[in-house]
């Protein structure tokens, strides 16, 4: 359905580059003591306040296990965070003794016995996601201890102390204390094993050091998945050796008619290593058989007609298609696959089959037929839109549902069916997790065909009981996608995430049972001051209190 969004995208095209800034926040006042234990997004699973503050001092040793290398890395992270604002040097030490490992200071300890809860706390966690997530978090007047079965938990507990600091910790230059962290225990598990964010960088192209400042922003809400959009109608943004043209000639423009830009196997090297530094899993799309023009443009012969098409800059969706009957078709998708694959260090790849209007259906189920055993015998999981549904998913697969409350009932059946007979879901409701909807009719971005999406709409939602006729038990996940048609800058990119970004990233991770409202607008408005000192631009939601 993003077809409807043309008109609207063509006349913010037309009117060239749209800046944004976000609403000057108020001077504040500094907190007269640490905050509270539980304000933090997403919701934690429990949350015991109680005892003396912990204030990070001078004299602060960051302690990890000897012989942890995830763990050193995590300590290395925090110190690293923290150093700037503080001005401390916060050495990491790795303890040898159990005495010294249970010294004074912020203590990172990796126990398969530790971490934050048990099955019924990792619920709708699928085989095959990332495990180890749990944690738990206790303050005393003479340590933090984070404690945790893996890296990823650590990490995860290291992103909810960095809330329970002053926003001003996420300075890059020295400022002034006290750090106190508030007395108590966090015990925190993720509701779901897959919490992705979505970034189109095929409408728009966005450089690696753009995609990084994203995955930075995204750690710190405990997303685990980074979506990427790398082939569309207006680009192709990955280089693959066989075929070096659709990067060289389709990556070589975008919507508007701008240069464009693609992936090196090196830049995307670089962006699956960042992002797994911060235990983020790339997830790679190459769209198909639509969204396909810009590799229709790169070579003839995935034409039909063997004509190649003109490269596309504009925004209309559903008139190209990979031509299904020839044999070309199918050796450029084992190869592109088969690249990508070796490319992507985790277990998903994303074959799109949105949109497929110029496909018959008949076509697309037998397109689809042979695309999937081609991800499967690369060691891929197969990722599709929900149309996939029509076709005949892959055992293991997880269809992507981008519907919305205007979705026909026949539609939602079908992905319903398809879940009930073993499928997994992703859910994207358009008018709820789509980070490229509106705010309101005055947001100077984005697109409305699903309509108007304020910050209460986009929280206000439960992933296990949305589908009408999808068990719970399908459902691995959550995930807010990002459109470019309309965004083309880093700036922009933030203004249209947040603050969805984050109550998407607590639809994923806390309990059902934390799910509030009013909770969650004074925690979010919390959050601004954090976003200020980042340097995130943001919408100043009048439904948020803001600090």
């Amino acid at each position: 359905m993003r077809c409807l969004a043309a008109a609207g995208a063509a006349l913010l095209l037309a009117a060239g580059p749209v800046s944004v800034s976000a609403t000057a926040a108020p001077e504040r006042a500094a907190e007269p003591g640490p905050a509270p234990l539980g304000r933090v997004v997403p919701a934690p699973a429990s949350v015991r306040p109680g005892g003396d503050p912990y204030e990070i001092t001078a004299r602060t040793v960051v302690r990890v296990p000897s012989g942890s290398p995830e763990a050193a890395r995590v300590g290395g992270y925090l110190a690293g965070l923290l150093r700037p604002s503080t001005g401390y040097r916060l050495p990491v030490q790795e303890t040898e003794t159990e005495a010294e490992a249970d010294g004074p200071g912020i203590r990172l300890v990796i126990d398969e016995e530790e971490g934050g809860g048990g099955a019924g706390a990792r619920a709708g966690v699928r085989e095959g996601d990332p495990g180890g997530e749990d944690y738990r978090l206790s303050v005393t007047a003479r340590s933090v201890t984070i404690s945790a079965r893996g890296g990823a938990g650590l990490f995860h507990g290291v992103q909810t102390l960095r809330q329970l600091l002053p926003a001003r910790a996420e300075s890059t230059v020295r400022q002034p204390g006290p750090w106190t962290v508030a007395g108590g225990e966090i015990t925190d598990a993720p509701r779901y094993g897959y919490r992705g964010a979505m970034l189109d960088v095929a409408r728009h192209f966005f450089t690696v050091d753009q995609v990084k400042r994203y995955a930075d922003q995204l750690a710190l809400y405990k997303y685990n998945a980074l979506h990427l959009h790398l082939s569309d109608d207006q680009g192709w943004r990955i280089a693959i050796g066989s075929w070096p043209r659709l990067a060289s000639y389709g990556g070589s423009t975008q919507v508007g008619g701008g240069p464009g830009g693609s992936y090196s196997r090196e830049d995307y090297r670089e962006i699956a290593r960042y992002a797994a530094s911060r235990y983020l899993t790339v997830v790679p799309e190459i769209d198909m058989p639509g969204h396909t023009n810009a590799a229709l443009a790169s070579y003839a012969r995935l034409n039909s007609d063997g004509t190649a098409r003109p490269l596309y800059t504009g925004t209309e969706v559903g008139f190209s298609s990979l031509c299904v009957t020839k044999q070309d078709t199918y050796d450029f998708v084992e190869d592109v696959i088969g690249e990508l694959a070796a490319l992507t260090p985790g277990p998903y790849l994303h074959i799109g089959g949105d949109e497929a209007h110029s496909t018959s259906p008949a076509d697309y189920a037998a397109f689809m037929d042979r695309v999937q055993p081609a991800v499967a015998r690369h060691g891929k999981t197969v990722i599709g839109w929900h149309q996939l549904a029509a076709a005949r998913p892959a055992e293991g697969a997880l269809l992507q549902y981008w519907g919305y409350d205007r979705t026909g009932a026949a539609e939602r059946a079908q992905v319903a069916a398809a879940a009930r007979a073993g499928a997994g879901l992703i859910l994207s409701p358009a008018d709820r997790a789509y980070l490229d909807m509106k705010y309101t009719k005055d947001t100077p971005l984005g697109l409305q065909w699903a309509g108007l999406v304020e910050v209460r709409q986009s929280y206000d939602w439960d992933p296990g009981g949305y589908l009408a006729g999808a068990p719970a038990s399908a459902v691995a996940g959550v995930e807010a996608p990002l459109w470019t048609e309309t965004v083309s800058t880093s700036a922009q990119l933030e203004y249209m995430a947040f603050p969805r970004l984050a109550g998407i990233a607590e639809l994923g991770w806390s309990p059902a049972a934390t799910h509030d409202w009013s909770s969650y607008r004074a925690r979010l408005a919390a959050q601004g001051p954090r976003w200020d000192a980042l340097g995130i631009t943001y919408y100043r939601s009048p439904q948020v209190p803001w600090l």
